[in-house]
């Protein structure tokens, strides 16, 4: 046997070694960037994923907020909220596809970006409304509610980053909610200033006057 195999044979239980390490890093890292209760992407992994597909014109950023999502837990408990919240994210996550991407922002706030290949994304989503809504499957009939939705199609605002992006999505959402109109398209009005991002309402937002073009 030459001096190379030999080296070679006495590399292997180390490379055999690294190897494993290697592909139990990156579950460590698939792991976190999964949402342990509904098994979405969290933001971190979300962001990864969407600023990617971004990059492809026929992209919708979609934000998804549960209604009254305090009466469910007061009336069926948090483990009927966690049941729900689970359910919406399964369906949100099959109506997205292996396309594009879904993610739970935190507590009962959820984002998409899909690929719209035909452009019919307000169906898409008045479609995906109504499944969101549908009671759990196997469980208390009473168990559901509506999700409001705001949409931003990527192309509509070309300057715009996916931080931007969800931001027009997040306030055509809250619209949506305010009117209980089910869904909303962000259109051309006016941003409202924040700070991290955050529409006046929520946590870590200004309430200050409207600045910039858009929804």
């Amino acid at each position: 046997m030459s001096a190379l195999a030999t080296v070679l044979l006495s590399a292997l239980p180390l490379i055999a070694g690294w190897a494993v390490h290697v592909w139990w890093l990156r579950g460590c890292l698939n792991t976190a960037r999964r949402d342990p209760l509904t098994g979405l992407r969290t933001r971190d992994g979300f962001t990864r994923r969407a600023t990617t597909l971004l990059k492809d014109p026929r992209a919708v950023v979609v934000i998804a907020d549960v209604d009254k999502f305090k009466d469910i837990n007061d009336r069926h408990g948090h483990a009927g909220g966690d049941t729900l919240l689970k359910a919406i994210a399964n369906r949100l996550a099959h109506h997205v596809g292996r396309s594009g991407v879904a993610g739970r922002l935190g507590g009962d706030e959820f984002a998409a970006v899909l690929i719209d290949d035909h452009g019919t994304a307000a169906d898409l989503l008045a479609v995906l409304h109504g499944v969101l809504a549908r009671p759990v499957d196997g469980h208390d009939p009473a168990l559901h509610t509506t999700v409001s939705l705001g949409w931003a199609r990527a192309a509509d605002f070309p300057a715009d980053d996916l931080s931007g992006l969800l931001r027009r999505a997040d306030e055509a959402m809250y619209a949506a909610k305010q009117a209980r109109a089910g869904t909303r398209r962000a259109g051309f009005g006016r941003l409202f200033a924040t700070v991290t991002g955050r529409r006046a309402g929520r946590t870590g937002a200004r309430t200050s006057a409207p600045v910039g073009a858009a929804a």
